[in-house]
């Protein structure tokens, strides 16, 4: 049971990291306005400004997440 909840939720994850990817490179090849997630760059950017921000706060919340989505 605990497993299939795990890979469900390890599904979901890669599949909103793909979205993100997605959006990100739609971003730049048509612009700043994507139909399904407007916004993007302005958003990673800005998740990217607070985390450095943070100074050592960013840097270690920056390891967990991406152990997270290794």
């Amino acid at each position: 049971m605990m497993e299939n909840a795990k890979r469900i939720v390890s599904d979901l994850t890669g599949i909103g990291v793909a979205l993100i990817a997605l959006g990100v490179v739609l971003g730049v090849v048509i612009g700043t306005d994507v139909a399904f997630v407007p916004n993007v760059l302005e958003n990673l950017l800005g998740a990217v400004a607070m985390l450095g921000d943070s100074g050592l706060v960013g840097i270690i919340v920056l390891l967990i997440v991406m152990e997270l989505l290794r």
